[in-house]
């Protein structure tokens, strides 16, 4: 039973110094802090719990989304949490359709990140307080529930209340019979942490090695500055996992529509199963176009850790421009948004294989997508969630990976609470991480 109400809501600005080890580097990002505006809420409940959200950042710029988070704060202190999950759909669009703050959006960029951030927390503390983990509270939600939290203002072109009701229904037959696959075997992953851009290649071959040993058999490659670099690499990365494994590229944005076909090209002599974000994540057409020319050779497109919100994966779905989708927990408007993507891809058979290359980003995109396979795909054929093994150690309940797969959570909550003297650590700028690197770089 849900209780309290939200009496204060804090925004801390939390960066790591991944940059220093090339970490998450790639052809257009190459030198991220992967970072974190990190939401405390708290509640006047006397069990004392407090809702941890965050939204994903590559360091300059964290700042501005606390900015943001501490705007939209007015419309969430002062309410009842029970009021809040009661009309989860109201209450979305209160903090996306302010009539001011829309304007700098609307839902989209940085006031949509920091929807995101206080969404999260909202959920985990519903989570929490009904002492289940994110993805068994959706679970066990009716559909009519599930529906309720939904905004289908724009996308009832393509999904309408109704046909999500009946997606949902249809979701609850062999439900238990899936919960117990994902309990006993846990959700697909890969790895794209032994093939960042920065890494050398005898880096390269040491993570791939090892992670080999550990059962991954799916890997994904960071390509796009230089051609010959990218067939060097990929050669390299291809004689060492053989054929039978699969291997993915990802371009990061990085190229116009016709360089995207044409290098692709080149590079499908390695057999890869897409190539991620060839283009500006905002040119539908031009991922249509790609999709079109790679597709006799067996290529998908994969896109949308940069998709603003549930309208462009919408005019995506619709224009077949994208053959694997790739939500993201806190680039769209939290667990309200990505449950209207799971199922407009669900209505159009497209797989859905979350963004996780971020701080955080694993520990939360893992309850959507168990979810996703129980309750709305039911399906795990072309699916996996993507993994990378940086900063884990700083969250209270970190992702459990056995056998290269996603095991599902058990503590209640989003997995989103981070350590105490992690956030003190990394606090931007006053941490004592930050104050050491600043005495050392005068330019940061």
């Amino acid at each position: 039973m849900v209780k309290g109400k939200i009496t204060g809501l804090s925004v801390k600005d939390v960066r790591f110094p991944t940059s220093l080890g090339q970490h998450g580097s790639d052809a257009m990002h190459t030198d991220p802090d992967y970072s974190a505006a990190y939401v405390v809420i708290e509640t006047d409940a006397e069990d004392a719990i407090k809702g941890y959200g965050l939204t994903f950042t590559l360091g300059k710029g964290t700042e501005i989304v606390v900015c943001a988070v501490k705007a939209l704060s007015h419309l969430v202190v002062g309410r009842n949490l029970e009021d809040i999950v009661a009309n989860f759909r109201d209450f979305y669009r209160q903090l996306t359709s302010d009539g001011q703050l829309r304007w700098i959006g609307p839902e989209k960029g940085v006031v949509h990140l920091a929807t995101a951030a206080v969404l999260n927390a909202v959920w985990d503390l519903w989570a929490k307080q009904e002492q289940k983990p994110l993805w068994k509270l959706l679970v066990y939600m009716t559909p009519e529930q599930l529906v309720s939290c939904i905004d289908f203002r724009y996308i009832t072109d393509v999904l309408t209340e109704a046909q999500a009701l009946e997606i949902l229904q249809n979701g609850k037959q062999r439900q238990e019979a899936r919960e117990e696959h994902m309990v006993k075997h846990g959700y697909p992953a890969y790895t794209t942490s032994c093939a960042w851009l920065g890494y050398s290649d005898n880096q390269l071959q040491k993570l791939c090695a090892d992670a080999l040993k550990e059962g991954w058999t799916r890997f994904k490659v960071k390509v796009g500055a230089d051609l010959q670099d990218d067939i060097r690499r990929c050669k390299l990365i291809r004689d060492m996992i053989g054929h039978d494994n699969e291997l993915m590229l990802d371009a990061n944005q990085r190229w116009d529509v016709n360089e995207a076909i044409s290098w692709v090209k080149e590079l499908a002599v390695f057999k890869p199963l897409w190539i991620e974000e060839p283009t500006s994540p905002d040119d539908i057409l031009g991922h249509g176009t790609i999709s079109k020319a790679l597709a006799p050779l067996g290529i998908g497109v994969a896109t949308g850790e940069q998709c603003h919100n549930r309208v462009m994966f919408k005019q995506f779905l619709q224009a077949r421009a994208l053959q694997y989708l790739q939500i993201d927990s806190c680039r769209l408007g939290s667990v309200n948004e990505n449950l209207s993507v799971l199922l407009m891809a669900k209505k159009f058979n497209i797989p859905v294989c979350p963004h996780a290359g971020g701080v955080g980003l694993c520990e939360l995109v893992q309850h959507l997508i168990i979810f996703d396979y129980i309750s709305v795909s039911g399906s795990l054929e072309k699916r996996m969630c993507e993994y990378v093994d940086h900063l884990h150690e700083h969250f209270k309940h970190p992702v459990t990976i056995r056998n290269a797969a996603y095991m599902p959570p058990k503590d209640p909550g989003y997995s989103t609470e981070m350590k105490e003297e992690s956030v003190l650590l990394y606090q931007f700028p006053s941490g004592d991480i930050w104050q050491q690197i600043i005495s050392e770089n005068t330019e940061i």
